[in-house]
């Protein structure tokens, strides 16, 4: 913060940036002074080389920054690294990792958006640190980088000085998180209900995930297998069953289906009932006793757990944040 209380708020933009993980929380912190009715931060874009940044989308954002050109521009707040989609399969310049590191140490708070977490992880700046990122890419950076300890249905997480943010919007849910800490609940409160966002989103980013969903493998008889249960959740689908459709004992069907999809058979049956009873409630044509049933959930409760347990909110949550009807 400078001498008139203006916080500097630095996005590193890299080539190819998600244009919404700049964009969301710099409109974020614009309303926020706005709502303050005075200039409490200073918006600041840095780039790689001198010249626009080209998004994933093609349009091109102007720095106001270059790093290794000196930087001038005065001491850093909050710096955040914004994700790209091809962040994972980039290795970026071994100087940008060391201004990284660098700044993220003078800064009073430092982060990432959706797949920026991947430069901060490069950099070293989350190892033993508590973390999340988009959840298509979770388990890349879970493997990658073993240090850090992920929250993969978080949509934005606190560790220190660190801020990380799940994927795209959620960076928006971070960048109000951030007004909160500096100005207070109301004017956060004030921003959300300007920029039409939840003043806390309902849920984790697992809602919104499709990692989970169980899709055919291994050889061609369990797929077989599979594509039968996806079709008929509501079936008698215990063991011996589905093992009678191939001929095999419930022994021998298990321990194959378990080394060739890495799940034992009643899991993925559970998976694929959820998948189905999500894709009823996004219709909207059924109230959640009615998917229970549909969906071979032995009664709306059992539906609940294991909903919960995949998707992250209950089902009657996620009908009214996805249905086709209220």
């Amino acid at each position: 913060m400078n001498d008139r209380g203006i916080r500097t708020i630095l996005v590193l933009a890299m080539p190819g940036v998600q244009l919404l993980d700049v964009s969301g929380p710099l409109d974020v912190f614009a309303e926020a002074s706005a709502q303050a009715g005075r200039t409490a931060y200073r918006l600041e874009i840095a780039g790689i080389a001198p010249g626009p940044i080209v998004s994933s989308s093609g349009a091109r954002l102007m720095p106001d920054r270059i790093v290794g050109d000196g930087m001038t521009g005065g001491k850093i707040d909050t710096l955040l690294v914004a994700g790209c989609p091809k962040m994972p399969d980039t290795a970026p310049p071994q100087p940008v990792l060391d201004w990284l590191r660098r700044e993220a140490r003078r800064a009073r708070r430092y982060g990432s958006v959706c797949s920026g977490a991947f430069l901060l992880a490069q950099a070293g700046l989350l190892d033993g640190k508590r973390a999340t990122t988009h959840w298509a890419v979770a388990a890349r950076l879970a493997a990658a980088f073993p240090a850090v300890t992920l929250e993969t249905d978080a949509i934005h997480v606190r560790d220190g000085k660190l801020r990380t943010a799940a994927g795209v919007t959620a960076g928006l849910d971070l960048a109000l998180a951030l007004v909160e800490e500096d100005l207070g609940r109301e004017i956060a409160k004030r921003v959300a209900a300007q920029l039409v966002m939840f003043f806390k989103r309902p849920g984790g980013q697992l809602q919104f995930s499709r990692s989970g969903e169980s899709l055919p493998s291994g050889r061609a008889m369990l797929q077989e297998v599979q594509r039968y249960v996806a079709a008929n959740p509501a079936a008698d689908l215990d063991v011996g069953s589905l093992a009678a459709r191939t001929g095999l004992s419930a022994r021998h069907f298990a321990r194959l289906f378990r080394s060739e999809t890495g799940m034992t058979p009643a899991s993925w049956v559970e998976s694929a009932r959820v998948t189905a009873a999500r894709e009823m409630l996004e219709s909207g044509a059924a109230a959640p006793k009615q998917v229970a049933a549909r969906c071979g959930f032995a009664n709306v409760d059992t539906l609940r757990r294991s909903f919960q347990r995949h998707v992250g909110v209950t089902p009657a949550a996620y009908r009214r944040h996805f249905g086709g009807r209220a």
